[in-house]
């Protein structure tokens, strides 16, 4: 039988608890072992009233963008817990991960780019193109980029955004990674935010810093690449978007080492 392409490799999966397990089952169906340790932590936002205010408005809008599956999730939930969604409003989002969030939750028809996974790709879709006088309402965590939001304005749309989540450090026992780290028994960290990126490098103490600087890490966006690069990890893969291309990445860097 035929060697699995990350056989003896142990992978760092840095994703919020609760959203590690189709990266994961990826790792292990390609024969590595996922190693999970969040460096973010998803928490409710302060105030709610503004954005179910929002919410009781949706009928003003013609479309609701996601930032985020965290924003599916969140939103969603808060919708559903005060009314049912309107017939009408079209529904956008950036990634696979929160596309796939809103098959789940029953929209069939989504608006997401088929390549490049970000802002920009979104707002080449031709549906976004054409929005001069539309409403858009854009659910997003706390402090999101602007990009989308300033872009679709110049184009002539009405903006609004709905904060619904927060993203935090946990408060993680950084102790076993460290552990196994020390004893050169890890080969790989994913990381898929910057955010999440800044939390485990200031987690860690001078020796595991060492560790985080010398060990592969792997990134499904460019922005992401470029921090750890200036955080002075030597060596920094940029990788196809969402969990499918991270490991597709790992699998071809690890056949060559």
């Amino acid at each position: 039988m035929s060697r699995l392409p990350l056989a003896g490799r142990r992978v760092v999966v840095t994703r919020p608890a609760g959203q590690t397990a189709h990266m994961e089952a990826l790792i292990r169906a390609a024969g590595g072992e996922p190693v999970v340790f969040p460096a973010l932590e998803i928490f409710d936002v302060a105030d709610l009233q503004p954005v179910l205010a929002l919410i009781d408005r949706l009928d003003a809008f013609d479309l609701a963008i996601f930032i985020s599956a965290n924003a599916v999730n969140k939103a969603l939930a808060l919708v559903r817990a005060r009314r049912v969604w309107p017939a009408g409003l079209r529904v956008a989002t950036v990634g696979r991960g929160s596309e796939r969030e809103l098959r789940r939750g029953g929209f069939a028809a989504v608006i997401a780019p088929s390549e490049r996974f970000d802002s920009e790709a979104l707002l080449d879709q031709p549906e976004l193109k054409g929005v001069q006088g539309k409403r858009v309402v854009i659910f997003r965590g706390e402090g999101g980029r602007d990009l989308l939001g300033d872009t679709l304005s110049e184009r002539g749309a009405v903006v609004e955004y709905a904060e619904c989540y927060r993203r935090g450090r946990p408060q993680a026992d950084v102790a076993p990674l460290l552990a196994l780290a020390a004893r050169r028994e890890l080969d790989a960290i994913t990381v898929t935010s910057n955010e999440g990126l800044a939390n485990l490098h200031d987690m860690l103490d001078q020796a595991g810093s060492r560790w985080f600087k010398q060990t592969p890490l792997f990134a499904p966006h460019e922005r992401i690449a470029a921090a750890a690069r200036a955080l002075g990890v030597q060596t920094v893969v940029l990788t196809a978007p969402g969990d499918e291309g991270l490991v597709a990445g790992l699998i071809e860097f690890f056949a060559k080492v």
